[in-house]
């Protein structure tokens, strides 16, 4: 903008209209006239442009654009700004064009700020050890980096010094607030940039923070909110005296209900409501809604946490230094308690009590069941559960991020090389204890907990079937484009890798499933000063997110081998074909297994409360017009159209390999 002094004539209407100003030489202007400034002090520089704009508020009331009642110190205004009865003064902001700032105490930036880049938070320790400095652009997988890789001390000296650069780079003794701002009814803002479209609206209190609100995913933040030393990512939403201190929120995040946390962080599409945490790493679709759930000193991805939820990180004896990992998809049920040090694998379920320190990391997809005081576990036994499918094709649905450029890589897939690594794996650990204890025994242990003869006998065989599903749908997926005819050389090129690195073992870095070599080979660089800044760390990750498939089908190729008996090297089309109709048996039968959990949700028993006043009949007819038939429920008929089309995928490729 070209602004210029004020003229003599403008100072007098500017008075005239109860203006005044430490010295007017220091006001400058790029409009034309100044008829929309009533009631307003000027002091150090101040800089604004035009108003030529109105506001239609909600209701149908329009107010100009314009200064009114308000006391202005280093400010400089965009243009069609509406500033308006501010009860204190707003110091050191620049605004953007077309902003709204009404009925607010106090806006400032007091001194050099970083606006919450730099700010360490405590995560998962709360005594300290696993820092995690936060800045605008943080994703899971990095911060993961930080706090779970501390066996690398000149790794996360580096990366740390890299956030620090990075924070030094915000520092700023004037804030800003972007172009489309929309602040209401709103107490205090102190060292606080907000970005466009963002909308303020009754919060009680923001100091040292961003809100990376953009046009494309705009953040809301309402209602009794408190915020210190914090950074709000795009697409979130703040409400309803949520009290944030040092916490990172993710992209397209809520938090709502009274919800209090410190020193934890949340990344994409993470929600809380009404309850606690402390000290937590929430990686992806981690959810919590419930008063009584606290959340403590634990790493969670995809996660839903049932009312009561709790654990314990003071054992009483040095402090609370006890930390726990529910690793991706892990749920727990109702009133479900868990005393740190734990790990619970993936995909698992836990109910009831659990003092024993348990250790599932190798048998995914299982339940951790509380009976007299004693731990017992059902390996693999989530694998058959409605309720675990159901999650996985609701997490892409309910993905809420609508900037253009995300943050963190999320990878949906419940059958992974790394759960399918944790399965090889478990099925010699429970042979092993079949070995060891006999197999006539009752019971078996295993890291604190027991499992009974025929739960371990299920999980095996749960574990062999899932296997078979990953390997055949891997396979498959390769030849779908397999002509008619093709010799076994063909099929053997077809199935040959086309990226190499995906062999060994695979990682989760909360939410992004990666071969672990990859990882280490980009954490090597970065301890020896390779890369440069953190915005090369983050587009090395979003590469591997882009190559999963492709290295994926690198680590598979192997195992084929020690699965089925042949190497694909030598495959032949009969060996491919007996791959497609174990593949077939095991889909089918994973899928039969799901039809059979979601009967159980209209049997009898799950009548019970409906039709209350009535006989029998009248209670089913109350439960089908509240619930529906099984047979046109939604879930239950995508069961059937996945068994349908499965069962015509593998006949076509069996039909190809005939020929």
């Amino acid at each position: 903008m070209a602004y210029r002094n004020l003229t003599g004539e403008e100072i007098s209407r500017l008075e005239a209209a109860g203006c005044e100003a430490a010295d007017w030489k220091n006001v400058f202007v790029d409009a034309p006239e100044v008829a929309h400034i009533r009631r307003v002090r000027f002091s150090g520089t101040v800089r604004f442009g035009r108003f030529d704009r109105e506001f239609e508020l909600p209701g149908g009331l329009r107010k100009h654009a314009g200064l009114y009642d308000a006391t202005l110190h280093n400010v400089t205004v965009g243009d069609d700004c509406l500033i308006e009865k501010v009860s204190n003064y707003i110091a050191n902001y620049t605004i953007g064009h077309d902003t709204v700032l009404s009925n607010v105490d106090l806006v400032v930036t007091e001194g050099p700020c970083r606006f919450g880049n730099g700010v360490e938070v405590s995560v998962l320790n709360e005594t300290g050890g696993r820092e995690v400095r936060i800045y605008d652009r943080l994703s899971a997988q990095t911060a993961y980096i930080m706090a779970m890789y501390r066996h690398r001390p000149a790794l996360v000296k580096a990366l740390d010094a890299l956030a620090e650069a990075y924070a030094a780079a915000q520092e700023s003794s004037t804030g800003t607030i972007g172009h489309h701002v929309n602040i209401r009814n709103t107490r205090f803002l102190c060292g606080v940039r907000i970005g466009d479209h963002a909308v303020l609206s009754g919060v009680n209190r923001l100091r040292n923070g961003s809100v990376n609100s953009n046009e494309a995913a705009p953040v809301t933040i309402s209602h009794g909110v408190i915020a210190d030393d914090f950074i709000i990512s795009s697409g979130s939403h703040v409400e309803d005296n949520t009290t944030l201190t040092r916490c990172f929120i993710g992209q397209a995040c809520r938090f709502g209900h009274g919800y209090s946390a410190s020193d934890s962080l949340f990344f994409s599409n993470c929600q809380g409501e009404n309850g606690e945490a402390c000290a937590i790493f929430a990686g992806p679709f981690t959810v919590t809604h419930h008063k009584s759930t606290l959340l403590i000193a634990g790493l969670f991805s995809f996660m839903n946490a049932g009312s009561g939820s709790n654990q314990s990180n003071h054992m009483y004896k040095l402090g609370p230094i006890h930390q726990g990992i529910l690793e991706r998809g892990a749920k727990t049920s109702s009133d479900s308690y868990i005393l740190w040090p734990s790990r619970v694998g993936a995909f698992s379920l836990v109910m009831g009590r659990h003092v024993n320190h348990s250790d599932t990391t190798w048998l995914p997809f299982s339940y951790l069941i509380e009976q007299q005081n004693t731990t017992y576990l059902v390996p693999g036994v989530n694998l058959r559960s409605v309720g675990t499918v159901r999650d996985a094709q609701k997490w892409p649905r309910r993905d809420g991020r609508t900037d253009p450029e995300r943050l963190d890589s999320i990878n949906y897939n419940l059958l992974s090389p790394y759960t399918i690594q944790k399965m090889f794996k478990g099925i010699q650990l429970l042979k092993n204890l079949q070995y060891s204890s006999g197999e006539l025994s009752d019971v078996y242990s295993y890291h604190s907990a027991k499992i009974r003869n025929s739960s371990l006998r299920k999980g095996i065989d749960l574990y062999r079937t899932a296997i078979t599903k990953f390997l055949g749908n891997s396979i498959i997926k390769k030849l779908e484009n397999l002509p008619a005819g093709a010799s076994d050389e063909d099929i053997r090129t077809m199935l040959r890798p086309e990226l190499p690195g995906g062999k060994g073992k695979w990682t989760d870095l909360a939410g992004l499933i990666a071969p672990k070599g990859l990882v280490e080979g980009l954490l090597d660089r970065i301890e020896s000063g390779q890369v440069r800044d953190l915005a090369e760390v983050e587009a090395t990750f979003r590469r591997m997110h882009a190559d999963y498939y492709r290295l994926e089908w690198d680590w598979a190729y192997d195992k084929y081998a020690d699965f089925f008996g042949f190497p694909l090297e030598t495959v032949t089309a009969g060996q491919v074909k007996e791959i497609v109709e174990k593949w077939k048996e095991a889909v089918i039968g994973l899928d039969r297994m799901l039809y059979e959990d979601a009967k159980k949700e209209f049997n009898l028993a799950s009548m019970t409360g409906f039709g209350a006043d009535g006989s029998r009949e009248d209670k089913e007819h109350d439960f089908e017009e509240v619930r529906g038939v099984f047979e046109s429920n939604s879930f239950v008929q995508a069961v059937l159209d996945h068994i349908r089309t499965k069962e015509a995928l593998g006949n076509g490729l069996i039909a190809r390999l005939r020929a």
